[in-house]
C-alpha cells in the first residue's frame, strides 16, 4: 500500500512540474515591455558638442522626425524599436530603445562645422546639461528639478531654448499636480515657439484644473496637420475626457471613436486599448451597460496583449464596473486576477499606496463585495489579508476601511467580542490616520512654498532677461531720434507693469492656496470631536449590554461617518445631502436623549434644495451645541426645530431654535475644559465661514440670539445662504 501512494504521488509531482513549466513557457513569450514612450534625445559632434540640425531620425514603425537647430528632436517609440540617424555629412547611425530616458547620438567630428561655433557650442553644451538633470530629477525632486531649468534659463538661451525649458518645466508641475503653474509654463513654451506638444499639454493641463471649456477650446485650435498620428489620437481623447467631465456624453463618445479610428488605422495599438476603455466608461455613465460592457471586453483582451501592468489596470477598471452594477461574482473573478498578476509586478517594482494596483485594495475590494452579497464568512480571510497587507506597507486608509468591513462581517457573523475589538483598532487607526493627514497638510504646505521660491527665481531671471534685453536694444539704438528712445523706454515699464501683475496673480494664487490648507486643517479638527462624543454613546451602550442598541447606533454612526469623509475635501456640497447628514445626525442625537427631546425638520416646499450649496459639516456644531448645553439639561422634555425658509429669490434662511436652558444658564454650568471645547469649536466655525466669505464673495451668514422671553429661553441661530 505505502508502495502504491508513493508511486501516486510521485506522478502528481510530474504532473505539476511539467505544468509550472507550460505556464512558464507561455509567460516568456508575453511581451514584458509594449508602452509607447515619448523619446528625448539630442545629436552631437563628438568632443565639442556643438548640435547638429536637419538630421532625419526615423522609428522602424514608420515614425519619423528632424532635429532642431539645438540638435534636439522628440519621437515616439517602444522599447526595443530601432532608431535610424541620418544626415548628408555623416555615415547612417543605427540605435536600439532600451528605456524611456534622454538619449544623445555622438558623430565624428569634423572641422567645417567647428569654425566659428565654439562660444555657441559652449553655450549650448550648458544648456542640454541642465535640461538633461532637470529631466533625470522630475519625477524624483521636484526642487531640485526645477532649479536646473531655472539654471538652464539662466544661460543666455534662444527662444527655442527658452520653449523647450518650459516645456519641461510644464511637464515637471503636471506631475507634482501643480497644474495653475503648468499652465503658465506652457503658455510661456508657446509664446517662444509654437510646438504641438506643448498645445496638448497646455490643453490636458487645463481639463486637469478643472477649466474644461478652456481645454476644450485649446485642443479646437490645434491644427490636425501640424499632428503627428499618435497627437491626432491624444487631441480626440483629450477633447473626449473634458466633454466626459462636462457630462456631454454624446461628444465624449464621437470624439473617443473618432480617436480609437486614428489608432487603429495607424496601429497605436496603447491608444486603441485606451480609447476602448474610455467608450466603454462614456457608455456606463449614459446608462447603456449593454454597449458598455462590449467595449470594455475589447480592452481586457487588448490590454491582455500589452505588457502585464497595462493588463491589471484594465482589470480593476472592468471590475469596479462590474461593482457599480452589482455583478459582484464577475467584480471577484476579475479582482482575484488581478491580485495573481500584482503579485508578479511586485517583484520586479514598487507599487505606491496611492496605486489602485496594491493587493491590500483589491482584497478589501474583494472582502466587500463578498458581504454585498451576504457571504460574510467568505469575505473574513480576505478583509484580513487586506489589513495584514495595509499594516506592512503603511496603508493606514486601507487598514482603516478594511479593519472597520471586518469588524461589520465579525458582527454579523456572530462574533461579537472580536467584532468589538476591531472596533477598537479601528478607531486607533482612525487616530493615527488623523495624525498622518495633519503632517501630510504641514508637508503640502511646506513643498507649496519650496515650489513658490523655485518659481519666484526663474521669474526673476525671465524679467532680467526681459530687462536685459530692453537695454541691449536702447544701447543700439543710442544714434536715433529721441522719440525711438522714449517709445523704448515705455516699452521697458510696461514690461514692469505685465511683470508685477503676473506677480500679483502669483500671489493671489498663493492666497487661495493658503484659504484652502486653512480650511481642510479647519475641517480636520472638527471630526475628531465629532467622532469621539459618538463612540461615547457606543460605549454607554455596551456597558449596560445594550448590543442591539450599540450595534443600531454604530451601524446609523457608521452611514454618517462614511458620508461626513466623503465630504471632507468639499468647500461645499449640495444642500440636499447637507440635510440628509443633519437628519442623521440629529436622529442620533435624539436616539441618545429620547427623553430630553423631540426634534423636527421642515423645508419650505417653494425651496428647490439641489440649486443650493452648503459647506459641509456647517450646521451640524449648532445642533450639536442645543442639544449637549440646552435641551440636556432641561427638566422637561424640549423641543428642537429646524426649518429652511425663503428669504429671497436668491437665499434662504436655515434656522435651528431650540427652548433649552440658553445661553447663559448653559454657560453657568460648564467646565473650565468645557468652556475650552466649545470655545475653540465655534471660532472653528466662525474662521471657516470668514475663509468661505472672503473666497466665495459673502455667500453664507450666521446669527445667533435668544429665543423666547421665558425661564428656559432656548437659543436661535440663523444661517443665511446664497445660491452660487
Amino acid at each position: 500500500m505505502k508502495l502504491i501512494y508513493k508511486y501516486i504521488f510521485i506522478v502528481l509531482f510530474c504532473f505539476a512540474a511539467s505544468l509550472s513549466y507550460g505556464q512558464n513557457k507561455k509567460e516568456a513569450v508575453v511581451p514584458v515591455e509594449d508602452e509607447i514612450f515619448t523619446i528625448r534625445g539630442s545629436v552631437y559632434i563628438q568632443g565639442s558638442r556643438i548640435p547638429i540640425e536637419q538630421v532625419d531620425i526615423e522609428v522602424n514603425n514608420g515614425t519619423y522626425t528632424t532635429t532642431n537647430k539645438d540638435g534636439k528632436f522628440v519621437i515616439k517609440a517602444k522599447i526595443g524599436d530601432q532608431l535610424t540617424v541620418m544626415h548628408k555629412d555623416f555615415e547612417t547611425i543605427f540605435h536600439t530603445i532600451e528605456s524611456g530616458e534622454r538619449i544623445t547620438i555622438e558623430v565624428t567630428s569634423e572641422d567645417s562645422w567647428s569654425s566659428g561655433r565654439t562660444k555657441t557650442a559652449n553655450i549650448t553644451k550648458r544648456f542640454n546639461q541642465m535640461i538633461d538633470s532637470a529631466d533625470a530629477y522630475l519625477k524624483k525632486d521636484a526642487e531640485k528639478s526645477i532649479k536646473f531649468v531655472g539654471d538652464a534659463l539662466n544661460v543666455n538661451v534662444s527662444p527655442s531654448q527658452s520653449a523647450e525649458a518650459h516645456e519641461l518645466l510644464g511637464d515637471i508641475y503636471m506631475y507634482w499636480k501643480q497644474y495653475d503653474l503648468a499652465i503658465s509654463a506652457y503658455k510661456i513654451s508657446i509664446q517662444n515657439t509654437e510646438i504641438p506638444s506643448a498645445k496638448l499639454k497646455l490643453a490636458k493641463a487645463y481639463e486637469y484644473n478643472g477649466d474644461l471649456k478652456e481645454s476644450i477650446s485649446t485642443y479646437g485650435n490645434l491644427n490636425e496637420k501640424d499632428l503627428s498620428n499618435y497627437q491626432k489620437a491624444l487631441l480626440y481623447e483629450g477633447v473626449g475626457d473634458a466633454n466626459l467631465k462636462l457630462k456631454n456624453i454624446p461628444k465624449a463618445i464621437t470624439s473617443y471613436e473618432e480617436g480609437l479610428k486614428i489608432a487603429k488605422r495607424h496601429l497605436i495599438a496603447p491608444k486603441v486599448t485606451d480609447l476602448n476603455s474610455k467608450i466603454a466608461q462614456a457608455y456606463n455613465v449614459k446608462g447603456d451597460i449593454v454597449k458598455a460592457r462590449g467595449f470594455f471586453d475589447n480592452s481586457l483582451d487588448l490590454a491582455a496583449k500589452e505588457n502585464k501592468k497595462r493588463s491589471v489596470e484594465e482589470k480593476i477598471k472592468v471590475a469596479e464596473f462590474n461593482s457599480e452594477n452589482q455583478d459582484y461574482e464577475s467584480e471577484i473573478e476579475l479582482r482575484k486576477q488581478a491580485l495573481e498578476d500584482i503579485e508578479d509586478i511586485e517583484k520586479d517594482s514598487i507599487i505606491p499606496n496611492e496605486s489602485p494596483l496594491t493587493s491590500q485594495k483589491q482584497n478589501y475590494k474583494i472582502g466587500n463585495a463578498l458581504i454585498l452579497q451576504n457571504r460574510n464568512d467568505d469575505a473574513i480571510p480576505f478583509l484580513e489579508e487586506s489589513r495584514k497587507e495595509a499594516d506592512k506597507k503603511g496603508d493606514l486608509v486601507v487598514g482603516k476601511d478594511a479593519t472597520r468591513k471586518l469588524s461589520e462581517a465579525l458582527i454579523k457573523k456572530g462574533d461579537t467580542e472580536e467584532g468589538l475589538a476591531m472596533i477598537e483598532n479601528y478607531e486607533n487607526i482612525v487616530d493615527e490616520l488623523y495624525a498622518k493627514k495633519e503632517q501630510e497638510i504641514s508637508q503640502a504646505a511646506r513643498f507649496s512654498r519650496n515650489l513658490a521660491i523655485q518659481q519666484n527665481r526663474i521669474t526673476a531671471l525671465e524679467s532680467d532677461r526681459a530687462l536685459s534685453r530692453s537695454t541691449y536694444e536702447l544701447t543700439q539704438e543710442k544714434n536715433k531720434r529721441q522719440q525711438l528712445i522714449i517709445y523704448s523706454l515705455i516699452g521697458g515699464l510696461v514690461l514692469l507693469l505685465i511683470t508685477g501683475f503676473m506677480m500679483y496673480k502669483y500671489i493671489k494664487q498663493q492666497r487661495l492656496a493658503n484659504n484652502l490648507l486653512a480650511l481642510k486643517s479647519l475641517r480636520s479638527q472638527m471630526n475628531p470631536h465629532f467622532i469621539f462624543n459618538a463612540l461615547n454613546s457606543v460605549n454607554s451602550f455596551i456597558a449596560t449590554n445594550d448590543e442591539r442598541t450599540a450595534n443600531k447606533y454604530l451601524s446609523d454612526f457608521s452611514h454618517l461617518m462614511r458620508s461626513v469623509l466623503e465630504n471632507s475635501e468639499e468647500d461645499f456640497i449640495p444642500l440636499k445631502k447637507e440635510i440628509e447628514l443633519l437628519d442623521l445626525y440629529t436622529k442620533l442625537e435624539h436616539f441618545r436623549f429620547q427623553d430630553k427631546f423631540d426634534y423636527s425638520i421642515k423645508v419650505d416646499e417653494s425651496i428647490d434644495v439641489d440649486e443650493f450649496q452648503i459647506p459641509p459639516m456647517l450646521l451640524q456644531p449648532y445642533i450639536e451645541n442645543a442639544v449637549w448645553h440646552g435641551l440636556r439639561y432641561k427638566t422637561e422634555k424640549g423641543h428642537l426645530s429646524i426649518e429652511i425658509l425663503p428669504k429671497s429669490k436668491n437665499e434662504i434662511a436655515i434656522v435651528i431654535t431650540d427652548d433649552g436652558i440658553g445661553r447663559e444658564r448653559s454657560k453657568a454650568l460648564k467646565t473650565a475644559n468645557q468652556k475650552k471645547q466649545n470655545s475653540k469649536g465655534m471660532n472653528n466655525i466662525k474662521k471657516r465661514v470668514a475663509i468661505l466669505n472672503e473666497m466665495y464673495k459673502d455667500k453664507v451668514d450666521v446669527t445667533i440670539e435668544d429665543f423666547q422671553d421665558l425661564t428656559d429661553v432656548g437659543t436661535k441661530v440663523v444661517v443665511t445662504l446664497k445660491k452660487d
